[in-house]
């Protein structure tokens, strides 16, 4: 048995049934996972993920509790839907159907709905060092995936910008839904050095494994031969994306706080409590904050000596 084929069994081992899972989540109403759980885990990977190479990333096997992996398989759509997208474009993505979660059952939805929600959120955040991550509700380019017989996606770094959000995507991830996937299959996900001179990794779409990736213009990956899988079996998985919003909106957008407005028959006292928080604003919007401070100062003086 060579290395990587040892490397596999022991992946394969680590998968199975009834061992600790990644991430401990339950489903008894519905998918919960503790948001302060998920941070830590996320950062006690961290270093792991920084420093992997070819950029930053890392992959778990044994990624949710079997149950719920195996859940997200049994429910991924085998009849087409309306909304699905067929790749056939060679190079760039051949043999290839990505299905959106809105139009799967309730099931799906509330686990791809769960891969949004904050717990998720937090762990990636622990994870990656990447503050403020934002999911996407649209699922653009994300949802179940599925790559039958020659199907293949050739080596890539994803697009960086949502055009449609306006927001800057940061991190991918990938959970593999393939039992008893054969390495004669192919379909390994390769992750190839920033500056395309070697393949530094090879990761094989196993049952219940997640990659995790930053979005990086070099980040290159992709599984570019032909899958040689027997015509029942399909190459599956779900995609889930991850973004963050640019400062750039302070730029564009003034700073303000909430601004309140009182009905045309209100109180007069009422009518001046609005006032005056939409003149605190108007005057936090144009005062220099040294100064700010300094008439704010002024005023509680005069406050406290009115009570």
């Amino acid at each position: 048995m060579n290395s990587q084929t040892t490397k596999e069994a022991s992946a394969i081992a680590a998968s199975e049934p009834g061992l600790q899972p990644v991430l401990p989540v339950t489903w008894t109403d519905g998918l919960a996972l503790d948001s302060a759980d998920a941070r830590r885990i996320g950062e006690e990977l961290s270093e792991q993920y920084a420093f992997a190479e070819p950029f930053p990333h890392i992959v778990l096997d044994n990624f949710l509790p079997s149950s719920i992996t195996q859940m997200a398989l049994d429910n991924l759509p085998r009849d087409k839907l309306q909304s699905d997208r067929i790749f056939e474009i060679g190079y760039a993505g051949h043999h290839k159907r990505q299905i959106l979660p809105e139009e799967c059952n309730a099931n799906s939805r509330q686990l791809f709905h769960f891969f949004n929600s904050l717990p998720m959120l937090e762990f990636l955040e622990g994870l990656s060092s990447i503050h403020g991550l934002i999911p996407d509700p649209r699922f653009d380019g994300g949802g179940y995936h599925e790559t039958s017989r020659g199907g293949k996606l050739g080596l890539h770094a994803d697009f960086r910008i949502n055009e449609r959000l306006h927001l800057h995507r940061r991190m991918n991830m990938i959970i593999y839904l393939n039992q008893d996937w054969q390495d004669e299959y192919g379909g390994f996900l390769e992750l190839w050095a920033r500056d395309m001179s070697a393949k530094v990794q090879s990761v094989a779409p196993i049952f219940n494994r997640c990659v995790i990736f930053n979005t990086d213009a070099d980040s290159y990956h992709g599984h570019p031969d032909p899958l040689n899988t027997p015509d029942s079996v399909l190459r599956k998985s779900m995609a889930l994306y991850y973004y963050t919003a640019s400062k750039e909106i302070y730029n564009e957008v003034p700073n303000t706080n909430t601004m309140y407005r009182a009905r045309p028959g209100d109180d007069q006292k009422t009518q001046s409590e609005a006032r005056q928080l939409r003149l605190d604003e108007h005057i936090r919007a144009w005062v220099p904050p040294a100064l700010l401070r300094y008439a704010f100062a002024i005023r509680r003086r005069i406050v406290k000596r009115r009570a």
